[in-house]
């Protein structure tokens, strides 16, 4: 269950929220030998989509395929990007809601291990967690989806899920897909209920500046000070949200009022705005 909470963080050290596609992905390839990685990558994306439930196109060989295309995939060469990093996923989005486009950046000799783990973030999964999914840092596979990946999917373009959720709007929404694949469900909901306990205290005690992002996101070497810091406003927001909905923890007035006030205090401007509709 640690993985599909992991998965919700950024690598720079934010906590996110839910963001994916309401269109259809229209694909478009492009750069250094396009044409070689494209069947490799098609199924990547073909994988995925098929698990989301969202309809894949490509218009490559179409007319004005560069105006028609919401997500480009450029092949570049081996000295482009960086040693740490030659597989790039960026997801463009006016709010933290809906995909608009997406552009996928590989270089030519990693772009078959890195397509299955960027097709998991041009579906707008963004985290890196530690399980056994393509999205790890330290892989258990790279040429296929496993069972989390699916899971994940599933659960992020099912009806439940809506974009913009917070982290524990949307937690309970994984592990649920989750427990409903296990055949003791008792016994995978009992686990489930502790760690979302264990998941809130952990949280309450990093955005109290005394406890820390989820260990697999230092462990990736690329969380930033900045990014840590922004991240405990946010928790504070999607703290007091949690508690005012009764999101992964019980509806509790009280506790949401204290952490709306933090992030409030910290510049959160959403915060401000829930405390202002809560008091009224």
């Amino acid at each position: 269950m640690s993985t599909l909470w992991e998965v919700l963080w950024h690598q720079s050290g934010t906590p996110t929220r839910i963001v994916r596609w309401d269109t259809d992905v229209r694909v478009r390839f492009v750069g250094v030998n396009a044409a070689g990685n494209k069947p490799h990558t098609m199924e990547a994306l073909r994988a995925v989509t098929d698990e989301a439930g969202v309809k894949l196109i490509d218009v490559s060989d179409l007319p004005a395929a560069e105006q028609q295309a919401n997500l480009n995939v450029e092949i570049v060469a081996d000295t482009a990007l960086e040693d740490n990093q030659p597989c790039v996923t960026v997801l463009d989005f006016k709010t933290e809601t809906r995909i608009d486009s997406a552009t996928i950046q590989m270089r030519n000799r990693d772009a078959w291990r890195c397509a299955y783990h960027e097709a998991m973030h041009v579906m707008g999964v963004r985290g890196h967690p530690a399980g056994q999914t393509v999205l790890s840092y330290f892989p258990w596979k790279v040429d296929g989806l496993l069972p989390l990946d699916k899971v994940m999917l599933r659960a992020w373009y099912a009806p439940r899920m809506q974009p913009g959720m917070t982290p524990f709007e949307a937690l309970p929404v994984l592990v649920d897909e989750l427990v409903a694949q296990q055949s003791d469900k008792k016994l995978a909901a009992s686990a489930r209920d502790r760690f979302f306990s264990t998941t809130i205290a952990q949280m309450q005690s990093y955005a109290d500046g005394k406890g820390d992002v989820p260990a697999v996101v230092k462990r990736s070497g690329k969380s930033t000070a900045d990014g840590i810091k922004f991240g405990r406003g946010e928790m504070s927001y999607f703290l007091g949200v949690a508690y005012m909905e009764g999101a992964t923890v019980k509806r509790d007035s009280m506790q949401a009022v204290r952490w709306l006030e933090r992030a409030s205090a910290m510049g959160n401007r959403g915060a401000q705005a829930k405390l202002g509709a809560f008091k009224q």
